[in-house]
């Protein structure tokens, strides 16, 4: 009987450590859908898909690398001088901004250009 337990008690765990990793994978996969409704608030500076050119700097195109670690940089108040990003930037989680920066990088920049 109790070997019976012991062995229940292993899959339990084994069980419950695989559903975290699947979760925690989960968490870091965004559907087109929700990152199109996560990039809308975007649109009202950096225009439609980040291609606006002006006084707010195109994001379309660049590095995901870079868009990362600005964004990053805005939600821990490391950027002086800004306007609203780093009330916006701390509205998304770390795995969210990754999203954002992958998701505008991936689009052509103002001139057309892909990265």
């Amino acid at each position: 009987m109790i070997l019976s337990w012991r062995r229940a008690s292993t899959l339990s765990i084994v069980l419950l450590l695989g559903g975290l990793a699947s979760t925690a994978q989960a968490e870091n996969e965004f559907s087109r859908e929700q990152l199109e409704v996560m990039a809308g608030g975007c649109a009202s500076c950096h225009g439609t898909d980040g291609r606006l050119a002006g006084a707010v700097p195109a994001i379309a195109g660049r590095p995901a690398s870079l868009l990362e670690s600005r964004m990053l940089a805005f939600k821990a108040d490391e950027v002086e001088d800004t306007t609203v990003m780093n009330r916006i930037a701390k509205g998304f989680s770390d795995e969210e901004l990754a999203a954002l920066a992958r998701h505008f990088a991936e689009n052509p920049g103002p001139q057309g250009d892909v990265p």
